[in-house]
């Protein structure tokens, strides 16, 4: 499989996690609607280089998230609001395996042995070492935010003008 220097999040992603090349460097699995390949990066850097592409960075989006969502661990990141993309862990960021999903594709959980089956909108189904009602809670929460960050999109709150000076 050939590896990529550089990934930019887009509508077909789906999920990305860690994993470490034969010289301990840890880089990313990328897997999008039809493809999978590898990454140079650690799936942090993907993320704040997909969120810099809009001229944010990953820690404002973490920080963000917790404005809105209260000072929840693990919260969803914001990676594009124009396309719609939220992300979300199935564990910390600081685990170099976490693996990160794009809600948008995820059409159906069930549990399968203490673990979340998950079935993606392209047929594809994968086992993650998550238990059924921690992932759906995240699932929702992402969701959730998802449709609080759409809404102040669509609609921006007005700012009233005082009056002008020497009216």
């Amino acid at each position: 499989m050939k590896v990529k220097e550089n990934y930019i999040i887009h509508p077909d992603f789906m999920y990305i996690f860690g994993v470490f090349d034969r010289n301990a460097k840890l880089c990313t699995i990328v897997r999008e609607l039809n493809r999978t390949f590898i990454v140079d990066k650690s799936p942090l850097e993907i993320l704040n280089d997909s969120i810099r592409c809009i001229g944010f960075d990953l820690r404002g989006a973490m920080k963000t998230a917790q404005l809105f969502l209260g000072n929840k661990h693990m919260c969803p990141v914001m990676i594009n609001p124009i396309h719609k993309i939220c992300v979300f862990p199935n564990k910390s960021a600081k685990h170099p395996d976490a693996m990160w999903f794009n809600p948008t594709h995820i059409i159906r959980t069930n549990t399968l042995r203490r673990n979340t089956k998950v079935e993606f909108s392209n047929g594809l189904v994968i086992i993650v070492p998550s238990k059924l009602y921690s992932f759906n809670h995240k699932l929702q929460t992402a969701d959730q935010y998802m449709k609080m960050t759409n809404r102040i999109t669509n609609n921006p709150p007005t700012i009233k003008k005082g009056p002008k000076k020497g009216a």
